[in-house]
């Protein structure tokens, strides 16, 4: 049987690195408490746990057993099939958890626990079964003839992007749809870096600023935040019908994804809180600049989308710190929402600049072959 070239390891490998940073947030403080790093395994049940807790285990690691399964599944299916594949998950997955949770024995701030080590293996488990049973019935094949007949050749990178995007959007954000305001927190870490050093004084100082966004401004950012990811999708699909429906698909995901960071860091009563009156002319102006993109080639989608995702940074970064935004993120940073705060913070942070690089990248090929259904 054929090999199949395939993304999921490359994936598996990030997603690795991402649990890594999420695992030993904020890597400070490290300090020898005279315990065995694998003592964790012999503790009694944890006394302090919640639902949130143990679902946020098994989620976290579920992507990993999926894609792990995936990219053995589909670079060599005849070696163990299923099977094998469920044994290099658990093996992969379960080597990494053990040596996370045994790591958070020299830090202050996290606690190693069997629990989440069975919770993290249990995930592996869901999401390898998951894969296993795609493969079977052929849906992902189906999703490989989708993908070849509808995108063009090389749209594995903006996908990868595209699928990215919402999760980002989990992070607060000091604007809705507003991913990479680094500016701020960049010139700080700077700052920290250097403070007994002789390069501080070299270092631009920017003042905060105290007013925040006019609504003609707050408007155009949203616009452009929605505008960004749908230049994206058009730069790698020609056909009419395909743009339009992927459009509606990214609102719809941006929606969700926004609703469940305002749920998840004010209550469930205010998921739809953020949703002001120049946020919903934002989003409505930038579907309409949508609308008018979808006629444009797709080479054109990847010149327009630089300048475009320039000036929504350009615009975002210029935000104030809001006092209630500050408070979340000192609630996901340092609350119970510290195992989603490396995976969600730097997607949000690094999303833009990723999709800029790609872009860039695009422009110096050239563009690429079309598929039939473009």
């Amino acid at each position: 049987m054929p090999m199949h070239k395939t993304s999921a390891g490359p994936l598996a490998l990030a997603y690795g690195v991402l649990i890594v940073y999420a695992s030993l947030y904020p890597f400070d403080g490290w300090r020898v408490q005279g315990l065995a790093p694998w003592a964790f395994l012999a503790s009694p049940w944890p006394q302090w746990w919640t639902g949130f807790d143990m679902a946020a285990n098994v989620a976290g690691y579920a992507p990993l057993g999926f894609l792990i399964a995936l990219a053995r599944l589909r670079r060599d299916p005849a070696a163990g099939g299923s099977g094998g594949a469920m044994v290099v998950s658990l093996v992969a997955a379960g080597t990494l958890s053990f040596s996370l949770e045994a790591l958070q024995t020299f830090l202050p701030s996290r606690v190693p626990s069997n629990l989440d080590l069975g919770l993290n293996l249990a995930g592996t488990v869901l999401g390898a079964l998951l894969a296993s049973g795609l493969e079977r019935l052929g849906l992902l094949q189906r999703w490989s003839r989708f993908r070849r007949r509808w995108f063009v050749d090389e749209a594995r990178g903006a996908l990868v992007l595209l699928a990215l995007w919402p999760a980002g959007l989990l992070f607060p954000a000091p604007l809705p749809l507003g991913l990479g305001q680094v500016l701020e927190r960049t010139q700080l870490a700077l700052a920290e870096w250097l403070e007994y050093t002789p390069f501080i004084d070299w270092l631009p100082v920017r003042e905060p600023l105290q007013q925040p966004l006019g609504q003609g401004t707050e408007l155009v950012a949203v616009a452009l935040g929605l505008l960004v990811p749908c230049l994206l999708a058009f730069s790698i699909m020609g056909a009419l019908r395909g743009r339009l429906a992927l459009m509606l698909l990214l609102l719809a995901a941006g929606l969700a994804a926004s609703a469940l960071s305002a749920a998840l860091s004010f209550g469930p009563a205010n998921a739809w809180a953020w949703l002001s009156l120049s946020v919903q002319l934002g989003l409505a102006g930038g579907l309409a600049l949508a609308v008018l993109a979808v006629w444009l080639p797709r080479r054109g989608c990847v010149a327009l989308l630089l300048p475009v995702l320039v000036l929504h940074l350009a615009l975002l970064n210029q935000a104030p710190a809001n006092a209630y935004y500050s408070l979340t993120l000192q609630a996901w940073e340092q609350g119970r929402f510290i195992r989603f705060n490396g995976l969600a913070q730097w997607i949000g942070w690094c999303w833009p600049y990723a999709a800029l690089a790609y872009g860039l990248l695009r422009l110096s090929r050239g563009d690429a072959r079309p598929r039939i259904g473009a």
